[in-house]
């Protein structure tokens, strides 16, 4: 059902945590300028499966002023800002389905209760919309209506691109993700920043002399693995790409393989978006007090019933800290239940980050609209002029002017003849 206002205060709450979100997001304020006066998603319902965050409530804002129908719903149970939740509600007339802390149960339910919305276009952060309207039980009228889906994370156009290749793929999807605006600033500079944060008000750690393994150095490791280092931490990176093993042991980070950073790491964290990246091998190869915890998609990345099978006690020591005690005596430390650190812990990526990607989506979305009877059922990338034109409006935003070519300088990059 949709969520259940009891507390205007918390309604009240969530309007000013989306104000001061909002205060940081410019490029996301000139586009809702701009579809209030053009109305481009005029009567076009949107699903959206994403953080319920203050950030996300201003795209949803920006959706409605464009005239979309839209409803959210939550891409991670423990995400959900409910204050975020119940302003939404009653201060924007926008359906939520999202309860902070649900079980699997109500969070399918939430999810299914977003696509009887019968969406025109989805918006996913991990693919759950699209895997559930791909599901066998699922309705077909359904899927007919869909104009095409939008994804901002690397784990789901990962997911997508695979159903695409195998020819499963019912509708087009815009990787919003792969979007030069999106995972170069949001992924590296927002998941790095983020992820700390989420450490740090989890367990009060002092990052500076701490040994922290970074399982997966793609763009959100990179960020991380960089932040972490600023701030006094050393690091160790683990992979299984040798191009990205080859990067971050020319930015100056020692890489080996996971058994052997774990047992030297204080902090160990997977950035991977894949399954079982920590297991029993390596909780077995683990010191006394490490600390385990997740910034990739799912919780999957840590494989925990190897820990509770490993381990003879389980109790909670601190909000956000469960402590694992090992058969042999030793204690390990799961934070957040494998979830994302930075969104159960803290309060996600910064605003300003979320500008740029949330930008994405709104002009995707547009984008959508006026092209989606020429698009296949396949996966696209952000067109590169809808990606530049982001840059530049955060650029102007920022007070920042760049330069421009001359024509004779066009003509000389674009002459094949440039020698003379």
């Amino acid at each position: 059902m949709n969520y259940d206002i009891k507390n205007k205060e918390l309604a009240a709450e969530g309007k000013r945590r989306i104000d001061w979100a909002d205060s940081f997001m410019p490029v996301l304020d000139l586009i809702r300028q701009r579809f209030e006066k053009e109305r481009p998603l005029e009567g076009v319902r949107i699903s959206a499966c994403l953080h319920v965050t203050a950030e996300t409530a201003n795209l949803m804002r920006t959706l409605k002023a464009g005239g979309a129908e839209a409803v959210l719903c939550a891409s991670n149970p423990l995400s959900t800002q409910d204050d975020v939740a119940a302003s939404l509600v009653e201060h924007d007339s926008i359906p939520v389905f999202a309860i902070r802390g649900e079980d699997t149960e109500t969070y399918y339910q939430h999810v299914e209760a977003a696509i009887n919305f019968k969406p025109m276009i989805t918006m996913d952060d991990g693919a759950d919309l699209v895997s559930k309207l791909h599901a066998e039980d699922t309705n077909t009228a359904f899927v007919e209506n869909i104009y095409a889906g939008t994804e901002e994370t690397t784990t789901g156009v990962v997911r997508l691109k695979s159903m695409a290749n195998e020819g499963v793929l019912r509708f087009p999807i815009i990787a919003v993700n792969d979007a030069k605006t999106k995972h170069f600033f949001d992924n590296r500079y927002g998941t790095g920043q983020s992820t700390l944060d989420g450490i740090i008000r989890a367990t009060n750690l002092l990052i500076a002399g701490t040994t922290i393994a970074v399982a997966g150095y793609g763009w959100c490791g990179r960020g991380f693995a960089s932040r972490a280092r600023g701030l006094g931490g050393n690091v160790i990176v683990t992979e299984v790409d040798p191009l990205n093993a080859l990067e971050a042991i020319m930015e100056g980070f020692r890489v080996m393989p996971m058994i052997d950073a774990v047992a030297e790491a204080d902090v160990v964290i997977t950035l991977t978006g894949d399954i079982h990246v920590l297991r029993r091998e390596h909780f077995e190869a683990m010191k006394d007090g490490a600390i385990i915890c997740n910034s990739g998609h799912f919780n999957v990345e840590i494989n925990i019933p190897d820990l509770e099978d490993l381990s003879i006690e389980q109790k909670t020591v601190r909000e956000f800290v469960e402590e694992y005690t090992l058969k042999d005596g030793r204690k390990l430390y799961l934070l957040c239940e494998g979830r994302l650190i930075n969104l159960a812990a803290a309060e996600g990526h910064p605003a300003s980050v979320m500008d740029m990607s949330f930008a994405n989506q709104a002009l995707a979305a547009e984008y959508v609209v006026k092209n989606y009877q020429n698009l296949k059922n396949q996966v696209y990338v952000v067109p590169e002029a809808l990606d530049a034109s982001i840059a530049k409006l955060k650029l102007h935003a920022l007070g920042v002017s760049i330069d421009e070519l001359t024509e004779e300088q066009e003509t000389y990059l674009n002459s094949w003849t440039m020698g003379t």
